[in-house]
């Protein structure tokens, strides 16, 4: 069974080693493993504080983080016109090979309920050729490069 749950800054040193599958492999590293995961398990920890404009959650399988969702809100300056002006950015949508099968499905669900519930317009994101046709059954289009979802 796949639980989604809120991510915490104890979570971190975890989510930086997925972050690190996720993508080393997309371009030629600048920098070591191990120095990648000590400055993204840094920066996570303080992202993934109440103050934060992220928000994360984490797939468990059997008390084992398996997988992630980031999501970054923002606000765009008051228009006097009918535009939207609540935004997020989605990131880091991954799930480990060896257990995907539903879990992202699951974190992007619970990623766009947030969203829902808290009002954001507009929600951004770049997918991999791979994940398309995730967002698209999540009611995403695709503009060049970018996927969004209107809410």
């Amino acid at each position: 069974m796949i639980d989604i749950r809120d991510a915490t800054p104890s979570d971190a040193p975890k989510l930086a080693e997925l972050r690190w599958e996720f993508r080393s492999s997309r371009a030629p590293n600048i920098e070591t493993r191990e120095a990648f995961v000590e400055r993204c398990t840094a920066w996570m920890q303080r992202e993934l504080a109440p103050a934060s404009a992220w928000r994360a959650w984490a797939a468990e399988r059997d008390g084992v983080i398996i997988g992630q969702v980031w999501l970054q809100t923002f606000q765009k300056l008051p228009n006097p016109t009918e535009e939207a002006e609540q935004q997020a950015y989605l990131s880091n949508l991954y799930v480990t090979p060896s257990a995907r099968g539903g879990a992202g499905t699951k974190l992007l669900a619970t990623a766009v309920a947030w969203a829902r519930a808290h009002k954001i317009d507009y929600v951004v994101l770049w997918p991999s050729a791979r994940s398309v046709t995730l967002y698209e059954r999540h009611g995403f289009t695709q503009r060049g490069r970018a996927m969004e979802l209107r809410i």
